[in-house]
C-alpha cells in the first residue's frame, strides 16, 4: 500500500511540474531585446524616417539571414528616440550625431548611452527661394536655423567656411560656437534660431526669411534634393557622423555589432551612395 501511495505521489509531482512549465512558457513576450518563439533574436531600433529608416529597411533581410529580426520604430523628432532608449522601449536608435548625443546626455542625467558605431554623414544645406548663392544674400538678410544648440556650432562653422561670417579667433572648438561667438558679420546677417528642426522645410516652403538651414534628413523627407536645391552645402569632411546609439554596455551585444557590421558593408554603402546621390555620405569606420 505504501509503495502504491508513493507511486501516486511521484506521478502527481511530475504532472504538477509539467503544468507549471507550460504556464511559464506562455508568459513570455517578444519585446525589445528579447527572443521570439523560434529563437530568432529581436532588435528594436528607433530611427528618423529618412534616410535612417530607409537604410535600415535594406538591412532587415540581411540580418534575418543571420537569425536577427530587426524591428524599425520611426520617429519624427530628435527628442523621443533618446527617451525611448532610456525607457528601454527600443534597443538602439539611429538618427543623431555625436555632438547631439553628448549634449543630450549632459542635459539628462538618466541618459547613459554610448556610440556603437558611425554609419553616415548628412551634410547640412542652405536653402533659399529668393537667392541662388550665399554671395547674393543682401545686407541684413535673415537666416533661419534649428533651435537645436548642438547644431549651432556646425552651422556657424559652415557659414564661416563659406565666407559669410568670421568666428572669434580664440575659439578652440568651433563646433561649440554660438551666435555670440561671431566676430565679423560683414552683411549684418540676422539669425533666427528658435525653430524646431522638423519644421524648417515648412519655413522654407512658406518663403520665410532669406535663407533656411535644413538638416538633410528633413530636407529629403520634404522632397528636396540637397545636391540640387541647396544654394550651399556642408563639405564631406564634416565630423557630424550619424551613429548607432545604445545603452551603455550594449555596444558589445551580438545583435548590435551585427547591425553595425551590416550597415558598414559594401552592399549597404553602395545603396546609400546610389539612393541619395551624395546627399548622404557613408562612412566605413
Amino acid at each position: 500500500m505504501k509503495k502504491f501511495l508513493s507511486f501516486l505521489f511521484v506521478i502527481g509531482l511530475v504532472l504538477t511540474l509539467a503544468a507549471c512549465g507550460t504556464a511559464n512558457e506562455g508568459e513570455g513576450t517578444t519585446g525589445a531585446g528579447e527572443e521570439t518563439e523560434d529563437q530568432t533574436a529581436k532588435l528594436v531600433v528607433g530611427a528618423s524616417n529618412v534616410p535612417h529608416a530607409e537604410i535600415l529597411e535594406q538591412v532587415q533581410p540581411i540580418l534575418a539571414e543571420r537569425g536577427i529580426e530587426l524591428e524599425i520604430v520611426p520617429f519624427q523628432d530628435y527628442i523621443l528616440p533618446n527617451k525611448a532608449l532610456a525607457d528601454k522601449e527600443i534597443d538602439a536608435n539611429y538618427f543623431q550625431h555625436i555632438p547631439y548625443l553628448n549634449s543630450q546626455m549632459a542635459e539628462n542625467e538618466e541618459y547613459d548611452f554610448v556610440n556603437a558605431g558611425g554609419i553616415h554623414i548628412e551634410p547640412i544645406g542652405v536653402y533659399s527661394k529668393k537667392y541662388k548663392s550665399l554671395e547674393e544674400l543682401p545686407e541684413g538678410a535673415l537666416i533661419i536655423m534649428s533651435s537645436s544648440v548642438a547644431d549651432h556650432g556646425r552651422i556657424l562653422t559652415m557659414l564661416q567656411d563659406q565666407g559669410v561670417i568670421t568666428l572669434r579667433e580664440d575659439l578652440e572648438d568651433t563646433t561649440t560656437a554660438t551666435i555670440d561667438d561671431i566676430a565679423d558679420n560683414p552683411k549684418n546677417i540676422e539669425f533666427k534660431a528658435d525653430v524646431e528642426a522638423a519644421l524648417l522645410p515648412q519655413i522654407y516652403n512658406n518663403d520665410e526669411g532669406d535663407a533656411v538651414l535644413i538638416n538633410t534628413n528633413y530636407a529629403i523627407d520634404a522632397g528636396l534634393n540637397p545636391m540640387e536645391d541647396a544654394i550651399a552645402i556642408e563639405g564631406p569632411e564634416s565630423p557630424y557622423v550619424n551613429i548607432i546609439a545604445v545603452r551603455s554596455g550594449d555596444e558589445t551585444r551580438e545583435e548590435v555589432t551585427a547591425l553595425v557590421e551590416v550597415l558598414r558593408s559594401e552592399e549597404i554603402q553602395n545603396f546609400i551612395l546610389e539612393k541619395y546621390e551624395g546627399a548622404v555620405v557613408p562612412v566605413s569606420e
